[in-house]
């Protein structure tokens, strides 16, 4: 094995990225050395590229980024007990310390010392990376890397559709990133009875249907209503579950709006600025249920992803729209920050 490695980094304050040659990480006696097989792109880390008011606040250069990846163990610290040289896997992006207040009464996706995969500590856009057990997910050796790399991200759509069962209900998704269509193809794999997608970019819709939405709304066609449209197909009720994947004020108003009395809402999307919400009208007159999505329930969300994809009723692959060496990594970025919104998931592979 060489002494070095590609890596992608956040080498100092503004726009850009650079690939850097980096050394190897070493490993202590609790971590496993990955060798990387396929990285995605996030929205986390195009903010980080734009050095946008959130990255400025909260990244400090320099820093490796990436926190999407499945890859091969390649040498295991002397401590590690469940992991061993070979095995496939993927790491939750979330890291827990498993011994505050908050990891101990079985929410450790939202550790009060949480570290977060290329925010908080060193990511996994490079050759290699170590990782401690605690944060590692051994994957279906049979698993397509491209959709493996993408788990992280997808969890948390599993989390957001599956925090109360699905199977039978209507529900309706607003936003049509790669968490919207996933959490579209999930309420779908679940049992949903009737699935409504609302977003605005034509070709991520149709990827929406293809990932199992019965009624595709564009807000940014002219005369669409969806508040209407959602009212009318459930003969005035409402859905049974909504969830929100935006962070967009419309999109939460339109949501209480079309959620009926006694249903759930899940909220995902950040806003980029405070809200506002009659809450008697939306929360206590209607007897709402709502629940925050932050991360991925440790493990219970990674049971519940691998199965619905073990079975076969659940495919992201429709998502993954790029696939792309690793050295091409200025065109994924491309991409992703394109107007036109062509691209959904971006795989690089080393």
């Amino acid at each position: 094995m060489t002494k070095k490695m590609r890596a992608i980094v956040k080498a100092k304050a503004g726009p850009g990225l650079e690939m850097v040659e980096a050394d190897i990480p070493q490993i202590s006696s609790r971590e496993v050395l990955i060798k990387i097989k396929a990285t995605s792109i996030c929205g986390t880390d195009v903010h980080i590229y734009n050095w946008d008011q959130w990255a400025q606040g909260r990244i400090k250069p320099p820093l490796r980024i990436g926190h999407e990846f499945c890859g091969h163990v390649v040498a295991a610290g002397r401590d590690i007990r469940n992991f061993k040289e070979g095995d496939f896997v993927t790491s939750d992006s979330h890291i827990p310390d498993g011994t505050c207040p908050v990891c101990r009464q079985g929410q450790s996706h939202i550790c009060a010392n949480l570290e977060i995969l290329g925010v908080d500590r060193t990511g996994c856009f490079a050759d290699y990376i170590a990782l401690p057990e605690i944060s590692l997910w051994r994957n279906d050796p049979n698993l397509d890397p491209a959709q493996a790399s993408i788990q992280d991200p997808m969890g948390n759509a599993v989390y957001t559709m599956l925090v109360e069962p699905v199977a039978g209900r209507s529900v309706v998704v607003f936003g049509d990133g790669p968490t919207g269509l996933g959490a579209v193809g999930i309420a779908k794999a679940a049992g949903a009875s009737r699935v409504f997608h609302v977003g605005k970019y034509p070709t991520r819709l149709e990827i929406g249907r293809r990932m199992g939405a019965d009624v595709s709304l564009n807000i940014s066609e002219p005369g669409t209503d969806v508040v209407k449209t959602i009212l009318e197909a459930t003969g005035g009720w409402g859905v049974d579950v909504v969830a929100e994947m935006t962070g967009s004020q419309r999109a939460i108003d339109e949501g209480f709006a079309v959620l009926r009395k006694g249903g759930r809402f899940s909220v995902f999307g950040i806003p980029p600025t405070p809200v506002t919400l009659d809450l008697n009208k939306a929360l206590v007159f209607k007897g709402a249920r709502v629940y925050g999505i932050n991360g991925r329930i440790l493990w219970e969300t990674w049971y519940q992803m691998a199965g619905l994809l073990q079975s076969g009723r659940l495919d992201f692959s429709p998502i993954i729209t790029h696939r792309i060496p690793f050295d091409d990594w200025h065109k994924g970025f491309e991409l992703m920050t394109a107007r036109d919104r062509q691209a959904a998931k971006i795989v690089m592979f080393p």
